[in-house]
């Protein structure tokens, strides 16, 4: 992974980290439900970017090499499952499909 790829990826999941103690003292005092689910989406929207973060230091590194040894289509294939994980680049999954 690259250096800088691996910081950030690393610097956002400690503050999910912390953010998720913030949000489970939250349920354990009975905060309000719509302040504690405000907080859950901010965390979703932080493991998004740790997620954003991670696919491109994928194609930068992984793929880009996959590419340079002539297995595109085995990276392709494996490209292409990889954007199921990530729906902020890709939309909402349909589950029907």
């Amino acid at each position: 992974m690259k250096e800088n790829h691996k910081q950030s990826a690393l610097n956002r999941l400690k503050t999910v980290r912390g953010h998720l103690d913030g949000v489970i003292a939250m349920v354990e005092d009975e905060r309000y439900c719509p302040e504690i689910m405000k907080q859950v989406s901010a965390l979703q929207g932080s493991l998004e970017k740790v997620n954003r973060v991670i696919l491109e230091n994928h194609v930068e590194t992984c793929v880009l090499h996959a590419v340079s040894e002539g297995r595109t289509s085995e990276i392709v294939t494996e490209l292409m499952e990889t954007l199921r994980y990530t729906p902020t680049a890709t939309g909402p999954i349909d589950d029907a499909s």
